[in-house]
């Protein structure tokens, strides 16, 4: 089944961050190496979400790991997986809770 891909306004505005600081503190080629796993990862979601762990830390959501630093929480049904927000392992835990 596929279902239809819907970013939320905080997932988006954190991957512009996350976009952004990539090409400011790598390169271009860096950006463009994360959205392949990025797009690699949301068809495998997209096909087959319940192959994702679900959060332990906030309930209904599933987590995808991108890049070792970089998680990816998303919620879905069977017409629709809705991105919920980008994480990244770097920052405190807790500010997940807030997201």
């Amino acid at each position: 089944m596929d279902r239809k891909v819907i970013v939320s306004k905080t997932a988006q505005k954190k991957l512009d961050e996350l976009f952004e600081y990539l090409v400011d503190e790598w390169s271009e080629r860096v950006k463009n190496k994360f959205i392949d796993k990025l797009d690699k990862n949301i068809n495998i979601i997209r096909t087959n979400p319940e192959a994702f762990p679900t959060s332990n830390k906030v309930k209904g959501l599933s987590r995808c790991v991108i890049t070792k630093q970089t998680t990816l929480y998303f919620r879905y049904n069977s017409k629709r997986i809705e991105v919920v927000t980008i994480f990244d392992t770097r920052q405190n835990p807790r500010k997940l809770k807030r997201a």
